[in-house]
């Protein structure tokens, strides 16, 4: 029994999205990037309203193995590999390709005897560390990766990737192509290549290579922080809205909400929603976030609380009880919403909870 707070996803939008990225990479292949369960959209759904791209990307193992239920026959990359050598069978059971980024990974695989045991061979990446200083070897130490892998007889390398620190600053350029000029430095001709994320696959064409990894743009959200989604041809996949509770009239000078955080300077009218930071909603969002009801924009009003919030509704035509609200979406979109926050969309999109009902 649902209280009516739903995110609806639109699959035609995912559809497009990813048009949007063959457009700006038109030579590239395309992994989709699906993890934190296709942030926050619902991996199933997702997967199969991308199903065009050529194929996936996870950060777990879980995740991975969840998507192969559903995806029996695209490719699936494992971003961060495995951290335990007994997780390598079941990345061989079900055939994903796994990253391959420290010491301890190649250990791991020079322990493994795939071939004797019977299992299928494993298809890696190598990741580079070019500047992220997150993931990844020394380029330095690609070489000796390189040989160590080559003799092994059940593993193949695919290729090579690393991973841009500030590609979402394209009006800060010198990270970005010192991370690249360390990464050229170290290909070799006929490799695999993969660099681009969101942002890279928009601002910085000479990164797209074989592969390109997008995430945050597949979801209509932008990668840089001062632009929306929308303004990049992109359709917000999620629409997060909730029904009015309740609607009340306060005096000139009451406070509403825990800490009495908001006062009203005049008399007011506060809509009541059912959503809260149990839903994934912010607490720290402050007063005159926007939100969406009734075809314009209003505030909000007072500290959010684990299932409710408050908006200021005193200008607005007549609202009722079981009116819906849009708190990011079709008519306000996620990114807005961030900067009012102090956030990104990449985490609005994300926290939401169980609770939050898909549709």
């Amino acid at each position: 029994m649902n209280r009516g707070t739903q995110a609806l996803i639109d699959p035609s939008a995912l559809a497009h999205n990813l048009q949007c990225v063959r457009q700006w990479a038109p030579q590239a292949l395309v992994w989709a990037v699906v993890k934190a369960n296709a942030y926050g959209h619902g991996v199933e759904r997702a997967a199969q309203a991308l199903h065009r791209a050529d194929g996936y990307a996870v950060a777990t193992l879980g995740e991975a193995i969840e998507l192969r239920r559903h995806q029996p026959e695209h490719p699936i990359l494992l971003l961060e590999g495995v951290n335990r050598l007994a997780q390598l069978a079941q990345v061989a059971d079900y055939q994903i390709q796994t990253v391959v980024h420290c010491q301890e990974q190649l250990d791991h695989l020079r322990q493994t005897d795939l071939q004797r045991a019977g299992a299928q061979p494993l298809s890696v990446w190598l990741k580079v560390d070019t500047g992220m200083h997150r993931l990844g070897f020394a380029p330095s130490d690609l070489g000796s990766a390189r040989t160590l892998l080559a003799g092994l007889a059940g593993v193949h390398l695919e290729g090579v990737m690393t991973h841009l620190a500030c590609a979402d600053e394209p009006n800060r350029p010198d990270p970005t192509e010192q991370q690249l000029t360390r990464f050229g430095s170290c290909l070799r001709p006929g490799e695999q290549v993969s660099i681009a994320n969101s942002a890279a696959v928009i601002a910085w064409p000479d990164t797209h290579h074989d592969w390109v990894r997008p995430g945050i743009m597949l979801y209509g959200s932008s990668p840089f922080a001062e632009r929306d989604g929308v303004d990049l041809g992109l359709r917000p996949v999620m629409t997060l809205t909730a029904p009015v509770l309740a609607v009340r009239s306060v005096l000139a000078g009451e406070a509403i909400g825990y800490g009495q955080a908001w006062r009203a300077e005049r008399d007011s009218r506060i809509a009541t929603l059912a959503i809260g930071y149990g839903d994934g909603y912010p607490r720290q969002a402050p007063n005159g976030t926007p939100i969406w009801l009734n075809g314009q924009t209003v505030a909000l009003a007072g500290r959010v609380s684990m299932d409710m919030l408050m908006v200021d509704v005193t200008d607005l035509a007549p609202v009722a009880v079981g009116d819906s609200a849009e708190l990011w979406g079709a008519h306000l979109s996620v990114d807005r919403v961030a900067r009012a926050v102090g956030t990104i969309g990449y985490e609005l999109l994300t926290r939401l909870t169980a609770r939050v009902e898909r549709v």
